[in-house]
């Protein structure tokens, strides 16, 4: 929740000087170019910035927040196919995105099922998929 609070003070502060900009452009920079704007136009845009500041941050702290799904953290188990020979190393696809990986001991050839069985920073470890695990998996 700290993180949440956080991001609020710094959307409200960064929201704010964007209004201060914004008032100090049409005030005194646009007369001196000879361009007067009345005070309704000056609220219009401030409530459009304003607008548009929070939705950004509604859509944005959502989205900080959300557990990943998709991830290093979350690829030990997970099935998918060698891209390309994987001896000793080479590409897969994972849930639908392309892992660097290398094999555990094992040449993988394109196109053969593997399931990760653990990483390394970015990098999947895999092995060859079971004929067990195969009747059990969708490939995205």
């Amino acid at each position: 929740m700290r993180k949440r609070k956080g991001y609020t003070v710094y959307t409200i502060l960064t929201t704010l000087a964007e209004e201060a900009a914004l008032a100090a452009i049409v005030l005194l920079g646009l007369p001196l170019l000879g361009i007067n704007i009345p005070w309704w136009g000056l609220v219009l845009m401030m409530a459009a910035v304003a607008a548009c500041s929070y939705i950004t941050y509604w859509l944005c702290q959502r989205t900080l927040h959300k557990e990943a799904i998709v991830g290093p953290e979350t690829m030990i188990g997970a099935k998918g196919k060698a891209t390309c020979q994987i001896a000793p190393e080479g590409y897969v696809r994972v849930e639908g995105e392309l892992w660097k990986a290398v094999s555990a001991g094992i040449s993988v050839d394109v196109g053969e099922e593997v399931i990760v069985v653990g990483r390394d920073e970015l990098t999947l470890v895999v092995t060859l998929l079971t004929e067990d695990d195969k009747s059990t998996y969708n490939y995205s």
